[in-house]
């Protein structure tokens, strides 16, 4: 009878644990942080410590936001990632902060979206000077959806009466902010941009420059015979030079955060484009391709979420017509910590066997994806397709190249094909047909429709071949 009597007062609330859980793991860091303000702000029985305590382990964190001992270094193989939660600073833009009455936003339940100029703008602001911040902000609102600078740099310099230098002053400090190259007047100039400070931190072949600088058009329509002759380089040299710069680069420096690429002969978008946060960034150690990653998981908020001690003692003393709302309050409140702990321990399985799947795919690029599907994920973690897909749905990755990618991408089954498709393309001595490409791909073992390879090639921004063969001369 005991047994009996206690079964229908488990499974609700097993019910709404998962119910909880699951709607919680579908949520981006940022639409997470909102439900838990507006959770803090009408409930009393939760509140929110100063103090950073880790969630999985209860150590306090660093000042920077990170648990010093989930942070450390756990295996001897590189291919095992280093896998923590993070409270660090970069997670959390200023403007989403818990807010006064009076600045509230009025829609505290929507999703905020910070704009481009404004993320640039953020990371810049302390290194103007009064009499620059005008013009940055000018600089800023005058970018086009790549990221480029649409007007000239004289005609800014005369609406502010103020020297030319300047104006090209603040340009430079905007052009080395994140994503490295906005506000540059052309692809050309971001990609300069982008090797320059590339090689301040690694090696980089002075063909890379030399073939931005002075074989831009050739490089961009993949003529590598005649760039190869320019560069004084052989074709396969000139192909790697190529494959590093599309690797490493990009020259529409807007589209390295969530941007699609832009189809062959599409007219770009004039809506505004959202510029994302990611939920977990990936970085090498030491900047070194031969230790673990590290994949740090953005935590929703800065502090330690708990149920109000006090709360729970005054509920034992409440008035009668208050003690059915509070113990309300109070079992919600215990739930969403709960839930939030589940999730954060999901979040870390999950991108833990995630990033030692992909890790060639995160060094190396799209060449490198391995096939992996969410069912296959889920019954490896023995979990449900269901959780696996709520924890990847809508979610950002930053790579250690700095490119931040939806998390779905790591479990995209075309983007091999599409990278396969793209270097059938790059070696092609005529323009190859959609057909025969098909052809070329069912030989490798991917049984692929011709129409399917135009619409990878679409995605991808290459011409058809009757395109190509007049922009391209005859190859060698």
């Amino acid at each position: 009878m005991l047994l009996q009597r206690q079964t229908p007062s488990i499974r609700p609330l097993t019910t709404a644990h998962l119910a909880q859980t699951m709607t919680l793991l579908e949520l981006n860091t940022l639409n997470l942080r909102q439900k838990i303000e507006a959770e803090l702000a009408h409930n009393p029985a939760l509140e929110l410590l100063e103090e950073c305590r880790c969630p999985e382990c209860g150590r306090p964190m660093t000042a920077r936001g990170i648990c010093p001992a989930c942070s450390r270094l756990r295996s001897t193989t590189p291919e095992e990632p280093i896998v923590f939660l993070s409270a660090r600073e970069d997670f959390y833009p200023p403007e989403l902060s818990v807010s006064s009455d009076e600045d509230e936003p009025e829609d505290p339940f929507g999703f905020q979206e910070e704009d481009l100029p404004t993320f640039v703008l953020r990371q810049i602001a302390t290194e103007l000077e009064i009499s620059e911040r005008e013009i940055a902000v000018h600089l800023l609102t005058a970018l086009d959806d790549d990221g480029l600078l649409t007007i000239p740099l004289a005609e800014i310099a005369r609406y502010h009466y103020a020297p030319l230098s300047k104006v090209e002053k603040v340009k430079r400090l905007i052009q080395r902010s994140e994503p490295l190259g906005v506000g540059s007047s052309t692809p050309q100039e971001a990609l300069i941009v982008q090797l320059e400070v590339l090689a301040e931190s690694q090696p980089v072949s002075p063909l890379a420059l030399r073939a931005v600088q002075e074989g831009f058009e050739l490089l961009s329509h993949r003529r590598f015979p005649e760039l190869a002759r320019l560069l004084g380089a052989s074709i396969s040299q000139t192909k790697e030079i190529a494959h590093f710069i599309a690797e490493n680069l990009n020259p529409y420096p807007a589209r390295a955060h969530w941007g699609e690429p832009k189809a062959a002969g599409s007219q770009v978008s004039q809506a505004v484009k959202a510029y994302y946060h990611p939920d977990v960034i990936i970085s090498r150690m030491n900047d070194s391709e031969n230790t673990p990653l590290v994949v740090e998981i953005a935590l929703p908020i800065r502090g330690t979420l708990r149920v109000n001690p006090q709360f729970r003692l005054a509920l034992q003393e409440a008035a009668p017509e208050k003690a059915e709302q509070w113990r309300a309050d109070l079992e919600q409140a215990s739930l969403l910590v709960k839930c939030l702990q589940q999730r954060n321990h999901t979040m870390v399985r999950l991108m833990q066997r995630l990033v030692s799947i992909q890790r060639a795919f995160i060094l190396y690029g799209d060449a490198h994806l391995q096939p992996l599907t969410r069912a296959s994920l889920a019954e490896e973690l023995d979990l449900h397709e269901a959780t696996v897909s709520r924890a990847v749905s809508d979610k950002a990755v930053q790579l250690p190249n700095g490119h931040i990618i939806p998390m779905a991408r790591f479990f995209d089954r075309s983007l091999h094909i599409r990278t396969l498709l793209k270097k059938m393309i790059d070696e092609e001595t005529i323009p190859l047909s959609d057909a025969d490409l098909a052809i070329l791909l069912k030989r490798q073992g991917f049984n692929v429709a011709r129409r399917t390879v135009a619409k990878y090639r679409t995605v991808e921004g290459i011409l058809p071949a009757h395109l190509r063969a007049k922009t391209s001369p005859a190859r060698l």
